[in-house]
């Protein structure tokens, strides 16, 4: 082979040659080179959630456990959506806007006001309540 990489016209190329691979820029994906070379490449699609999301994405989680499985209520249904969406925004993103948290802040202190809650269903709401007032400030 010439100093190019390719081969020399009339001789035969030989394999585990001494070639040499040159990448000017890369970015992203993997390159492997040689004949027993391999290449792996990892990728993440959500993104890790500060302290304060993680914290409300739990309380967000605890909720949607606490509401009945079972007869819910239209309040209910509207809720878990709320939360839902909410959790999916955090867990791909890390974090959720402003507009999502005052969204699911009405929608939390709403579902409060509108029915007698189990204990378990109103400590798990205070935690989200809590949760987005941190981090709206």
């Amino acid at each position: 082979m010439s100093d190019t990489g390719h081969p020399t016209p009339g001789r035969p190329t030989q394999d585990g040659g001494g070639g040499s691979v040159h990448v000017g820029s890369m970015s992203g994906g993997s390159i492997a080179a040689g004949s027993h070379g391999s290449a792996y490449s990892v990728n993440h699609t959500a993104a890790e959630p500060d302290v304060r999301h993680e914290e409300l994405l739990q309380a967000i989680r605890g909720l949607r456990d606490a509401l009945p499985a079972r007869e819910r209520s239209a309040e209910d249904t509207t809720l878990d959506g709320e939360l839902a969406d909410a959790e999916a925004e955090i867990t791909h993103t890390g974090t959720a806007g402003p507009e999502r948290l005052t969204r699911l802040l009405t929608g939390v202190r709403g579902w409060l006001g509108s029915q007698a809650a189990a204990a378990g269903a109103v400590a798990s709401a205070t935690a989200v309540v809590q949760g987005i007032a941190q981090l709206l400030g």
